[in-house]
């Protein structure tokens, strides 16, 4: 069968026509979530593929009251946990046969607001959201309009979400340290309202109880998540006056090791030699600095892989799904210290 000439559209009754079937039967056949074995429905199929026909599965999903369609609000896609995070759930929506659409919003819960409901607007089918504010407002209102949704790398403890353990998390990366021989530990964590900085302070604080260290409050430095924060905190934290300045430090995100490590060489100081550190997210640039940084790795893809599973199954439990992050030890913690410099 000769195909449809350029810049012809083919319809569906263009094919049943074809076909000799009438248009249900034909898109009963090219109806790929139950299509048919037989012969008469395959002989459907193989003549719209030579008319070059292409079903309208918006249209199609729209007349069932769904779009396949699943809307990602992230703070920002310059972030690159946030760039591998959005590719991880396009991945695991496509899985399920859904497309994700990314909107931005900064921080500011008004342009948060303004742009879930532009994706809201375009019809899709639930909301993922990675915004970060603890005080968002955003999750109830999508609670009280039954509104499918999920939270990820960050949880209010109410609405479906999926994140990482950032508690065990925090954990983790102080106790390497300890485990180091390090007792003079600096911590610069996330900002305070969003609950990955809470959750990786808290454990942080675990692990230097656990080892009868009491915390110094002024090595505790809460601040954003960019390079620029780390650089700021880093700067106090490796001021030598007045008195001593800490052996290791742990930054609650790779972005801000970064900062402090940026710090730490304005000042002559070594990481992995004068000043262990340890970064969190694993970023793929922490294994190629010059220093690779060790890290606490969040596995992006099971995260994503539970964010869509609530949408899709929103009656499903657990709502709150915490998925377990490793430590990666690399040079930037160094061995026991050995040389340190106060």
């Amino acid at each position: 069968m000769e195909p449809a000439a350029p810049g012809t559209i083919v319809t569906l009754k263009d094919v049943a026509a074809a076909s000799g079937v009438s248009i249900s039967t034909a898109s009963r056949a090219l109806d790929e979530r139950t299509t048919s074995r037989s012969a008469s429905a395959a002989r459907v199929r193989k003549i719209a593929e030579d008319l070059g026909y292409r079903r309208n599965s918006f249209a199609s999903n729209l007349r069932r009251g769904e779009t396949r369609t699943l809307g990602v609000l992230v703070p920002r896609l310059s972030d690159t946990v946030m760039a591998l995070m959005f590719e991880e759930l396009e991945r695991a929506a496509s899985d399920r046969g859904y497309f994700a659409m990314v909107a931005t919003s900064g921080d500011d819960p008004d342009d948060e607001r303004r742009a879930a409901e532009t994706l809201l607007d375009r019809n899709v089918d639930g909301l993922i959201l990675a915004t970060a504010r603890i005080d968002d407002e955003l999750p109830r209102h999508l609670r009280e309009r039954g509104m499918a949704h999920a939270l990820v790398l960050r949880t209010d403890g109410i609405s479906p979400s999926a994140l990482g353990d950032d508690e065990v998390g925090g954990y983790l990366a102080v106790r390497h340290l300890i485990d180091l021989g390090h007792r003079d530990i600096g911590i610069v964590t996330g900002p305070s309202f969003t609950s990955t900085g809470r959750g990786r302070l808290a454990g942080a604080r675990r692990a230097l109880e656990g080892a009868g260290i009491e915390a110094r409050e002024d090595w505790l430095i809460a601040a954003g998540y960019g390079i620029e924060s780390g650089f700021s905190a880093a700067e106090k934290l490796l001021s030598s006056d007045p008195g001593p300045r800490p052996s290791a430090v742990f930054a609650a995100n790779d972005n801000l090791a970064l900062g402090v490590i940026a710090a730490a060489h304005r000042r002559g100081i070594t990481v992995g030699e004068d000043l262990a550190l340890v970064g969190y997210n694993d970023i793929p640039l922490a294994s190629r600095l010059s220093t690779p940084l060790s890290s606490v790795r969040v596995p992006l893809d099971q995260i994503a892989a539970n964010a869509i599973d609530l949408i899709v199954n929103p009656g499903k439990e657990p709502r709150i799904r915490t998925s377990i992050p490793t430590l990666i030890p690399r040079q930037s913690s160094g061995g026991p210290q050995a040389q340190q410099r106060h």
